[in-house]
Protein backbone atom coordinates (compact mmCIF):
# COMPACT_ATOMS: atom_id res chain seq x y z
CA UNK A 1 0.00 0.00 0.00
CA UNK A 2 1.16 3.41 -0.77
CA UNK A 3 2.78 6.05 1.50
CA UNK A 4 1.38 9.82 1.81
CA UNK A 5 3.08 12.69 1.20
CA UNK A 6 1.88 15.22 3.88
CA UNK A 7 2.42 19.21 2.14
CA UNK A 8 3.25 21.02 5.82
CA UNK A 9 3.14 24.72 6.24
CA UNK A 10 6.10 26.05 8.12
CA UNK A 11 6.88 29.62 9.78
CA UNK A 12 7.56 32.78 7.55
CA UNK A 13 9.58 33.99 10.29
CA UNK A 14 8.14 33.77 13.69
CA UNK A 15 8.89 29.72 14.50
CA UNK A 16 5.87 30.33 17.35
CA UNK A 17 3.69 30.01 14.43
CA UNK A 18 4.57 26.32 13.79
CA UNK A 19 0.99 24.91 14.16
CA UNK A 20 0.67 21.50 16.65
CA UNK A 21 -0.54 19.27 13.98
CA UNK A 22 2.17 20.37 11.95
CA UNK A 23 4.41 19.55 14.84
CA UNK A 24 2.83 16.18 14.91
CA UNK A 25 2.73 15.34 11.48
CA UNK A 26 6.58 16.14 10.99
CA UNK A 27 7.05 13.49 13.83
CA UNK A 28 4.93 11.05 12.68
CA UNK A 29 6.28 11.05 8.80
CA UNK A 30 9.01 8.04 7.82
CA UNK A 31 11.16 11.35 6.44
CA UNK A 32 11.13 14.83 5.13
CA UNK A 33 11.72 16.51 1.84
CA UNK A 34 13.21 20.04 2.36
CA UNK A 35 13.82 22.46 -0.01
CA UNK A 36 17.09 23.41 1.86
CA UNK A 37 18.11 21.06 4.67
CA UNK A 38 19.89 23.27 6.63
CA UNK A 39 17.08 25.70 7.36
CA UNK A 40 14.91 22.51 8.17
CA UNK A 41 17.30 21.05 10.61
CA UNK A 42 17.06 24.28 12.73
CA UNK A 43 13.03 23.74 12.61
CA UNK A 44 13.59 20.08 13.62
CA UNK A 45 15.69 21.36 16.47
CA UNK A 46 13.48 23.73 17.90
CA UNK A 47 11.16 20.63 18.22
CA UNK A 48 13.89 18.65 19.24
CA UNK A 49 13.41 15.92 16.52
CA UNK A 50 15.48 13.38 14.97
CA UNK A 51 14.54 12.80 10.91
CA UNK A 52 16.06 11.75 8.33
CA UNK A 53 15.90 14.05 5.55
CA UNK A 54 16.15 14.77 1.42
CA UNK A 55 16.93 17.60 -0.18
CA UNK A 56 14.11 18.74 -2.93
CA UNK A 57 14.30 22.00 -4.92
CA UNK A 58 14.40 23.43 -7.97
CA UNK A 59 17.15 21.99 -9.51
CA UNK A 60 17.06 18.71 -8.05
CA UNK A 61 12.98 18.53 -8.62
CA UNK A 62 13.29 15.80 -10.74
CA UNK A 63 15.56 13.42 -9.95
CA UNK A 64 14.41 14.39 -6.10
CA UNK A 65 10.96 14.20 -6.73
CA UNK A 66 11.35 10.58 -9.02
CA UNK A 67 12.93 8.90 -5.70
CA UNK A 68 10.13 10.36 -2.83
CA UNK A 69 7.87 8.92 -5.24
CA UNK A 70 9.43 5.48 -5.48
CA UNK A 71 9.78 5.30 -1.65
CA UNK A 72 6.04 6.53 -1.10
CA UNK A 73 4.98 3.77 -3.46
CA UNK A 74 7.22 1.36 -1.40
CA UNK A 75 4.44 2.39 1.91
CA UNK A 76 6.47 5.25 2.76
CA UNK A 77 5.07 8.85 4.52
CA UNK A 78 6.77 12.01 3.68
CA UNK A 79 6.25 15.36 4.59
CA UNK A 80 7.50 18.29 2.18
CA UNK A 81 8.63 21.97 3.30
CA UNK A 82 9.83 24.74 2.19
CA UNK A 83 12.45 26.98 3.94
CA UNK A 84 9.33 29.46 4.79
CA UNK A 85 5.32 29.23 4.36
CA UNK A 86 3.37 26.59 2.33
CA UNK A 87 4.79 24.19 -0.06
CA UNK A 88 3.70 24.04 -3.80
CA UNK A 89 2.54 27.62 -4.07
CA UNK A 90 5.22 29.52 -6.20
CA UNK A 91 7.41 26.43 -5.30
CA UNK A 92 8.48 23.46 -6.97
CA UNK A 93 6.65 21.12 -4.21
CA UNK A 94 3.76 21.37 -6.99
CA UNK A 95 5.67 19.46 -9.50
CA UNK A 96 6.07 16.36 -6.77
CA UNK A 97 2.67 16.46 -6.15
CA UNK A 98 1.43 16.51 -9.98
CA UNK A 99 4.15 13.36 -9.38
CA UNK A 100 1.88 12.23 -6.49
CA UNK A 101 -1.68 12.63 -8.63
CA UNK A 102 0.09 11.13 -11.88
CA UNK A 103 0.66 8.18 -9.17
CA UNK A 104 -2.90 7.44 -7.75
CA UNK A 105 -0.76 8.35 -4.25
CA UNK A 106 -2.42 10.60 -1.69
CA UNK A 107 -1.53 14.12 -0.85
CA UNK A 108 -2.20 15.70 2.34
CA UNK A 109 -2.09 19.55 3.11
CA UNK A 110 -1.28 20.87 6.81
CA UNK A 111 -2.00 24.16 6.09
CA UNK A 112 0.71 26.85 7.92
CA UNK A 113 1.11 30.46 7.37
CA UNK A 114 1.94 32.14 4.20
CA UNK A 115 3.50 35.39 2.90
CA UNK A 116 0.70 36.63 0.32
CA UNK A 117 -2.74 36.35 2.31
CA UNK A 118 -0.60 37.86 5.72
CA UNK A 119 0.71 40.43 3.26
CA UNK A 120 -2.85 40.84 2.37
CA UNK A 121 -4.49 41.66 5.21
CA UNK A 122 -1.52 43.49 6.67
CA UNK A 123 -1.63 45.75 2.92
CA UNK A 124 -4.68 48.24 3.67
CA UNK A 125 -5.59 47.62 -0.11
CA UNK A 126 -8.38 45.43 -0.99
CA UNK A 127 -8.54 41.57 -0.37
CA UNK A 128 -12.14 40.40 -1.59
CA UNK A 129 -9.96 39.58 -5.23
CA UNK A 130 -6.70 39.76 -5.85
CA UNK A 131 -3.89 37.91 -8.31
CA UNK A 132 -0.63 36.21 -6.97
CA UNK A 133 2.17 36.93 -9.62
CA UNK A 134 5.11 35.54 -7.56
CA UNK A 135 8.54 36.67 -8.33
CA UNK A 136 9.47 38.27 -11.46
CA UNK A 137 11.47 37.47 -13.49
CA UNK A 138 15.70 38.51 -13.30
CA UNK A 139 15.56 39.32 -17.07
CA UNK A 140 14.31 42.95 -17.32
CA UNK A 141 12.06 42.29 -20.72
CA UNK A 142 10.22 39.29 -19.74
CA UNK A 143 9.70 41.11 -16.46
CA UNK A 144 8.16 44.52 -18.35
CA UNK A 145 6.18 41.75 -20.79
CA UNK A 146 5.03 40.53 -17.47
CA UNK A 147 3.98 43.68 -16.19
CA UNK A 148 2.04 44.94 -19.38
CA UNK A 149 0.08 41.84 -19.27
CA UNK A 150 -0.96 43.29 -15.61
CA UNK A 151 -1.80 47.20 -16.66
CA UNK A 152 -5.20 46.96 -16.96
CA UNK A 153 -5.58 44.47 -14.09
CA UNK A 154 -8.06 45.67 -11.43
CA UNK A 155 -7.21 43.39 -9.08
CA UNK A 156 -5.19 43.80 -6.50
CA UNK A 157 -1.76 42.02 -7.51
CA UNK A 158 0.93 40.20 -4.94
CA UNK A 159 4.58 40.23 -5.57
CA UNK A 160 7.95 38.33 -3.87
CA UNK A 161 10.65 40.38 -4.24
CA UNK A 162 14.40 39.88 -2.46
CA UNK A 163 15.89 42.99 -1.75
CA UNK A 164 19.16 43.14 -4.34
CA UNK A 165 16.01 43.40 -6.93
CA UNK A 166 13.69 45.83 -5.30
CA UNK A 167 14.77 48.70 -6.14
CA UNK A 168 14.77 47.88 -9.97
CA UNK A 169 11.24 45.86 -9.98
CA UNK A 170 9.54 49.10 -8.41
CA UNK A 171 10.95 51.07 -11.08
CA UNK A 172 9.38 48.80 -13.41
CA UNK A 173 6.05 48.88 -12.05
CA UNK A 174 6.45 52.79 -11.32
CA UNK A 175 6.73 52.66 -15.12
CA UNK A 176 4.32 50.35 -16.25
CA UNK A 177 1.18 51.77 -13.20
CA UNK A 178 2.08 55.09 -12.70
CA UNK A 179 3.62 57.24 -9.81
CA UNK A 180 0.35 57.78 -8.24
CA UNK A 181 -0.52 53.74 -7.81
CA UNK A 182 -0.84 52.79 -4.05
CA UNK A 183 1.45 50.12 -3.06
CA UNK A 184 2.20 48.05 0.41
CA UNK A 185 5.43 47.04 1.15
CA UNK A 186 5.78 44.73 3.75
CA UNK A 187 8.76 43.30 4.91
CA UNK A 188 10.34 40.80 7.35
CA UNK A 189 6.68 39.85 8.44
CA UNK A 190 6.50 38.02 11.77
CA UNK A 191 10.11 38.72 12.53
CA UNK A 192 11.77 41.03 14.82
CA UNK A 193 11.96 43.95 12.47
CA UNK A 194 9.02 43.37 10.33
CA UNK A 195 7.79 46.87 8.56
CA UNK A 196 4.92 47.74 6.47
CA UNK A 197 5.31 50.79 4.23
CA UNK A 198 1.67 51.61 2.76
CA UNK A 199 2.97 54.34 -0.03
CA UNK A 200 2.55 54.94 -3.64
CA UNK A 201 4.66 53.68 -6.09
CA UNK A 202 6.63 56.77 -6.91
CA UNK A 203 6.99 57.67 -3.09
CA UNK A 204 8.67 54.35 -2.82
CA UNK A 205 10.91 54.54 -5.58
CA UNK A 206 12.50 57.77 -4.02
CA UNK A 207 12.55 56.54 -0.29
CA UNK A 208 14.74 53.13 -1.44
CA UNK A 209 16.96 55.51 -3.61
CA UNK A 210 17.99 57.06 -0.48
CA UNK A 211 17.66 53.96 1.59
CA UNK A 212 18.80 50.34 1.11
CA UNK A 213 16.46 47.27 1.06
CA UNK A 214 16.84 45.28 3.84
CA UNK A 215 15.14 41.25 4.16
CA UNK A 216 12.55 40.23 1.99
CA UNK A 217 9.88 41.48 0.77
CA UNK A 218 5.82 41.32 -0.44
CA UNK A 219 4.84 43.90 -2.68
CA UNK A 220 0.67 44.47 -2.46
CA UNK A 221 -0.49 46.62 -5.31
CA UNK A 222 -3.34 48.11 -5.69
CA UNK A 223 -5.64 46.89 -9.16
CA UNK A 224 -6.49 49.50 -11.92
CA UNK A 225 -9.29 51.41 -11.15
CA UNK A 226 -12.43 50.27 -13.34
CA UNK A 227 -13.82 51.71 -16.18
CA UNK A 228 -17.25 53.62 -15.29
CA UNK A 229 -19.03 53.58 -18.93
CA UNK A 230 -21.17 56.42 -19.17
CA UNK A 231 -25.00 56.14 -19.69
CA UNK A 232 -25.53 56.41 -23.68
CA UNK A 233 -29.62 56.30 -24.03
CA UNK A 234 -29.29 56.73 -27.96
CA UNK A 235 -26.81 54.70 -28.25
CA UNK A 236 -28.60 51.86 -26.67
CA UNK A 237 -31.66 52.28 -28.69
CA UNK A 238 -29.53 52.27 -31.60
CA UNK A 239 -28.01 49.00 -30.65
CA UNK A 240 -31.29 47.88 -29.91
CA UNK A 241 -32.50 47.79 -33.20
CA UNK A 242 -29.41 46.65 -34.88
CA UNK A 243 -29.60 43.81 -32.82
CA UNK A 244 -33.10 42.94 -33.86
CA UNK A 245 -32.57 43.47 -37.40
CA UNK A 246 -29.87 40.92 -36.78
CA UNK A 247 -32.52 38.11 -35.21
CA UNK A 248 -32.68 38.66 -31.75
CA UNK A 249 -36.04 39.10 -29.78
CA UNK A 250 -36.55 42.31 -28.83
CA UNK A 251 -35.78 41.57 -24.77
CA UNK A 252 -32.93 39.81 -25.82
CA UNK A 253 -31.45 42.46 -27.93
CA UNK A 254 -32.28 45.38 -24.74
CA UNK A 255 -30.64 42.98 -22.49
CA UNK A 256 -27.56 43.42 -24.23
CA UNK A 257 -27.92 46.92 -25.42
CA UNK A 258 -28.43 47.99 -21.63
CA UNK A 259 -25.16 46.06 -20.45
CA UNK A 260 -23.20 47.55 -23.37
CA UNK A 261 -24.03 51.29 -22.99
CA UNK A 262 -24.97 51.18 -19.09
CA UNK A 263 -28.39 51.84 -19.24
CA UNK A 264 -31.66 51.02 -17.36
CA UNK A 265 -32.91 47.98 -19.04
CA UNK A 266 -36.50 48.40 -18.22
CA UNK A 267 -36.18 52.41 -19.32
CA UNK A 268 -35.02 51.19 -22.66
CA UNK A 269 -37.44 48.09 -22.96
CA UNK A 270 -40.28 51.17 -23.17
CA UNK A 271 -38.36 53.22 -25.40
CA UNK A 272 -37.39 50.66 -27.44
CA UNK A 273 -41.28 49.05 -27.54
CA UNK A 274 -42.19 52.82 -28.28
CA UNK A 275 -40.20 53.19 -30.50
CA UNK A 276 -41.11 49.75 -32.50
CA UNK A 277 -45.18 51.50 -32.26
CA UNK A 278 -44.32 54.12 -33.83
CA UNK A 279 -42.71 52.89 -37.03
Amino acid sequence: MAGKLFLVGTPIGNLGDLSPRAAETLERVDFIAAEDTRVSLKLLNYLELKKPMVSYYEHNARESGERIISRLLNGESCALVTDAGMPAISDPGEALVELCAQAGIEVAAVPGPSAVVTALALSALPTGRFTFEGFLSVTRKTRLEHLEGLKNETRTMVFYEAPHKLRATLQDLLDTFGADRAVSLCREMTKLHEEVQRTTLGEAVNWYQENDPRGEYVLVVAGAAETVKMADPDGALKRASELTDSGLSARDAVRQAAQEYNVNRSELYRSFMQLRNAE
